[in-house]
Parts: C-alpha cells; sequence; structure tokens
C-alpha cells in the first residue's frame, strides 16, 4: 500500500481551511455565528494548532480509506489467509483471477465515487456529530451549515484523491 497517500491527503483540509475560512468567503459568517473576532483568531500557538490539525487530519485520511474504498472489506477478510499480500502466493493468484472475471478490485476506484463516498460521510456522519454538538451548545444552524459545507467539500476531495491513487496491493 502507498502510505504516503495519507500524509499528502491530510493537507487537504488546511488548505480548504485556509480558502473556505477566509473572512471573504465564508469566515465572516463562521466568525458571527462562533463568536469569535479576528483579533481573539491572531492569539494562540499556530505550531500546535495547524501541526495537531495536520495530525488529526492524517487519521481522517486513514479512517475515510475505508469509507470510500470498498475493497478494504475484502483486504479485512483475508488478511488471516497464509500469503496475503505476497506476490505470487496461491491467495493472491485467487484474487487476480477473481479480478480478472468480475473487475472487482479496481470496480469503483475513480475520484468520483471517492468524492460521492466522502461527501456523503461528511454530510450523514460528520453532519449529524456536529448538529448534536450545537444542540446541546445552542448554537444556530447557521453554525452546523457552515461547517458541514467545509467538511464536506474536504472530505469529498480527500475521499476521491484516496479513491483514485491509494493501491492496495
Amino acid at each position: 500500500m502507498n502510505w504516503w497517500l495519507f500524509p499528502m491527503t491530510a493537507l487537504i483540509p488546511l488548505f480548504v481551511g485556509a480558502i473556505y475560512y477566509n473572512e471573504r468567503i465564508v469566515g465572516g459568517a463562521w466568525m458571527r455565528a462562533t463568536g469569535l473576532e479576528a483579533e481573539r483568531l491572531r492569539q494562540g500557538n499556530f505550531a500546535i494548532i495547524f501541526g495537531m490539525t495536520y495530525l488529526f487530519s492524517i487519521l481522517v485520511a486513514v479512517f475515510l480509506s475505508s469509507m470510500v474504498i470498498h475493497q478494504m472489506a475484502l483486504g479485512s477478510l483475508l488478511m488471516e489467509v497464509h500469503g496475503w499480500g505476497e506476490s505470487g502466493s496461491p491467495v493472491m493468484q485467487q484474487l487476480t483471477e477473481l479480478d480478472e472475471q468480475t473487475r472487482l478490485m479496481s470496480l469503483h476506484r475513480t475520484f468520483g465515487h471517492g468524492a460521492l463516498h466522502g461527501a456523503l460521510t461528511a454530510i450523514v456522519f460528520v453532519g449529524s456529530v456536529l448538529a448534536i454538538n450545537a444542540l446541546f451548545e445552542r448554537r444556530r444552524w447557521n453554525y452546523v451549515l457552515i461547517h458541514v459545507g467545509y467538511w464536506t467539500i474536504t472530505l469529498a476531495l480527500m475521499g476521491g484523491v484516496l479513491c483514485q491513487y491509494l493501491t492496495l496491493s
């Protein structure tokens, strides 16, 4: 597996956030919804903020790969079989034959498919979590919609990249 793709994909939330939360785009509405002011946002340890954001984004990328690449389930089923992942082993030869007959390992491995599942993950899972928190924090719905918009764009891009380029062998 090309593990280097996870740290590369984890840069997407930082880039999207820099554009999306810009005051001229959605940042002004976000600041009003959270009650934050520009002066307060300039404070803080940015090395920690962006460093931890990047580390958490790597975790998101690793988890998201299993949501956008359905073939991950096959790997989890077969990983205990002797020869799994070894080129030329009987189990890998059988998997290759099965893939040649059914396209099982390559079916739905497109940017668009990954983007769709990334966006669905954002809307259904992240949106629900944010909405629950917002209810208890007595936040308005614009707060939820602003963040769900960001995560929908971000997870769609991350899911698309992972689904298109992450190799499983």
